[in-house]
């Protein structure tokens, strides 16, 4: 569906974008993750024909964005960071406005309102203006004015910047929804736990690079990042921890506490067979298992969010 060549954009002195390249399958949600300042906002700017690229290529269904803008337009919605809403309409008289520009006929236009509206849940606040909604409500009319026109691939900047649980969680299952109806969506997030939950692949960006991509298991091979299991133990003895390095040799002690990095599901039972077979009584056992944000610090060194 989208195909994204050799990327670069510069602002001045500042190269924000450095020759990315990837692709986005059809039907699929796809997470640009990465702190902010990576570039995320530049490169979907770019894809959505907000911005113009310095080099590089983006195809969006087998259209090129700076050879066929306009077709590209039709088959894309955008919802960006900023809130793009009128305040001193109501929430309808926003979705008409922005179906007037897409040209939508009245009667489809109205139908479709509707129907979205009801997607979203605020079809009982639809009379109200504006100004009267909280953050999280904005946001819902942010992203039902993107899809008005039912654009085949939906760009999503940032969308649950600023707005509560309760929010955050019905726009997941807004996201969760048009995807379900064969929408290609293509998300930039900071926070790991949105693309965890959203997204069929990941592309780690950071300082205007793509780091790696691939599935979040793809991710995790590539880092090298492995489970580890914490076991906090009454006592032990030297011979004892020497016991449990013969089968683990990257055992790491810490006191009465030692850390195995495994395969919890294959290692685990293993290793409680040789902490019996050892005498060694088990007060306290954690998992850590591997996610986003400890695979993108093993790529880039830094946390996520720095």
């Amino acid at each position: 569906m989208i195909q994204v060549t050799n990327l670069s954009k510069s602002f001045d002195e500042l190269q924000a974008v450095k020759n990315l390249s990837f692709s986005i399958k059809k039907g699929e949600i796809f997470g640009l993750l990465g702190p902010n300042g990576a570039g995320k906002s530049t490169t979907i700017n770019m894809m959505s024909t907000i911005l113009s690229s310095d080099d590089g290529a983006i195809l969006i269904d087998g259209n090129d964005i700076k050879k066929t803008p306009t077709i590209c337009k039709t088959l894309i919605g955008v919802v960006p960071q900023e809130i793009s809403l009128y305040d001193e309409f109501t929430a309808y008289e926003n979705l008409l406005f922005w179906g007037e520009l897409y040209k939508i006929p009245s009667k489809e236009l109205k139908n479709r309102i509707a129907t979205i509206l009801e997607l979203i849940g605020l079809s009982d606040r639809k009379n109200d203006l504006i100004k009267t909604y909280s953050g999280g409500m904005k946001r819902r009319i942010n992203i039902a004015s993107a899809i008005l026109h039912n654009p085949k691939v939906l760009f999503m900047d940032e969308p649950t910047v600023g707005v509560d649980p309760q929010s955050r969680n019905r726009i997941f299952e807004i996201v969760e929804s048009l995807n379900s109806q064969g929408m290609t969506i293509v998300y930039t997030t900071h926070y790991m736990e949105e693309v965890e939950r959203l997204c069929n692949r990941i592309a780690i960006i950071d300082d205007g690079k793509i780091v790696a991509q691939g599935t979040q298991t793809e991710l995790q091979k590539e880092s090298n990042v492995k489970e580890t299991i914490e076991i906090t133990f009454q006592t032990i003895a030297s011979n004892q921890v020497a016991i449990l390095k013969e089968a683990f040799p990257s055992l790491i002690q810490n006191n009465q506490s030692i850390t195995v990095a495994c395969d919890a599901n294959k290692d685990l039972s293993t290793i409680i067979s040789i902490c019996n077979t050892a005498k060694l009584q088990i007060e306290d056992l954690k998992l850590n298992k591997v996610n986003l944000e400890t695979i993108f610090l093993n790529l880039t060194g830094k946390q996520l969010r720095d």
